[in-house]
Formats: structure tokens, sequence, C-alpha cells
């Protein structure tokens, strides 16, 4: 197993579709949490983060970061959602990674679509 897993609910994203993904870590090491940073390419568009392990997120956040205290058995899921309308189909990166000391330690990416 590595030190780290990355699952999305799905990696062709619609307007106004729940995204949910679901990271998962084994690092033996003593980290501080995961950050979770998403780029939309050719556009200046966010992704909005919803919630994270069931706790909803007040303000409109395009970087999630999860501290280790708030991740029961080293496990974090959260929700997100994009509403700009595409006007073509648009690539998504989501990089998720540990950090440990303002480090990284290690991190996954996933691929995903954005269109109508």
């Amino acid at each position: 197993m590595k030190d780290l897993e990355f699952k999305l609910n799905a990696t062709h994203i619609y307007p106004n579709s729940e995204i949910k993904g679901t990271i998962l870590v084994s690092y033996p090491g003593r980290y501080d949490g995961v950050v979770v940073n998403t780029t939309i390419s050719d556009s200046n568009e966010h992704i909005i983060y919803k919630s994270y392990n069931g706790k909803k997120i007040s303000q409109n956040v395009s970087r999630l970061f999860v501290s280790k205290e708030v991740m029961p058995e080293n496990k974090a899921e959260f929700t997100a959602i994009i509403n700009f309308q595409p006007n073509q189909e648009y690539e998504i990166k989501f990089r998720v990674s540990i950090i440990e000391q303002h480090k990284e330690i290690e991190s996954q990416i996933i691929f995903a679509k954005y269109s109508n």
C-alpha cells in the first residue's frame, strides 16, 4: 500500500454536480495533514469545497487543508462543486499532498474532465 490513496467519485464532472473525494493516509511518520489543490486548465474559475469529514465549510475556499487531528483512522472525505457554465471541455487537475512541517511528503494527482 502506498502512503497516500486518493479517489474521486467521478472523473467526468458536470455543472453543479457534487464532487466527492476520499483520501487515505498510511504514512508511518508524523504529518500535519493533507492539502487538496485543484486547477481548472484554460480557466480563471475555481472549484468550491463545501465540506470535509461531515463538517460544512462556511466560506468559499478553493484550496482545502484537512488537519490530522480531524482525520479519524487517517481518512478524509470531502465534497466540492464547480458552478460555472462551461463553453468547452476543461481538464481539472486534483492534487492531494501529505504535509509535514510545511513540506510535502508525498502527493497524488487525478485528472478529470468538466463539461455540459
